[in-house]
């Protein structure tokens, strides 16, 4: 089709990551959060910490840009599902978001008007309380057949063409 649309790939060292978020998030229309669906269940806790800081990020919150969860790898035997993946990173952003509401805001104890809350107050965390609208969709970069195979990018094709 004739819809022009502009990706920008964060780097996945934490240091310049956020860098590059700090510099594109204000103008992003679309966010793809993609997942490392082998590796997740050891890196889950570490990849919930950087969807909490997008997801609390004021800006990010005031533009309410559509957010893709991309589980990708999806051709390996031992990725996670889309559905266990979502599960997963509730219950971590849950948990990150309780243990960040009872730290304190700054070191003199002063209120500084921190982050927003993630989610409602009082209930679990679950991504349907966003401002945004969250999806997730399994891929694969590589394809069925691992290197050889095309690559399985359908499910993020579709939503690319329905934000733009």
């Amino acid at each position: 089709q004739s819809t022009n649309v502009t990706l920008i790939d964060l780097p996945g060292h934490e240091s310049l990551r956020l860098q590059f978020l700090e510099r594109f998030k204000a103008a992003a229309r679309a966010i793809v959060f993609v997942v490392d669906s082998v590796a997740f269940q050891r890196e889950v806790k570490d990849v919930a910490e950087f969807l909490y800081q997008v997801l609390v990020d004021s800006t990010v919150l005031r533009n309410a840009p559509a957010l893709l969860i991309a589980c990708n790898k999806q051709d390996v035997t031992m990725a996670k599902s889309a559905k266990l993946i979502q599960q997963q990173l509730e219950k971590e952003l849950n948990t990150l978001r309780v243990t960040r509401s009872a730290a304190p805001t700054s070191l003199d104890g002063s209120a500084t008007g921190g982050p927003a809350q993630l989610g409602k107050k009082g209930k679990d965390f679950d991504f349907s309380q966003l401002p945004m609208k969250v999806e997730f969709v399994e891929c694969s970069a590589r394809g069925s057949k691992g290197e050889e195979g095309e690559a399985d990018l359908e499910g993020l094709q579709k939503w690319l063409l329905k934000v733009a």
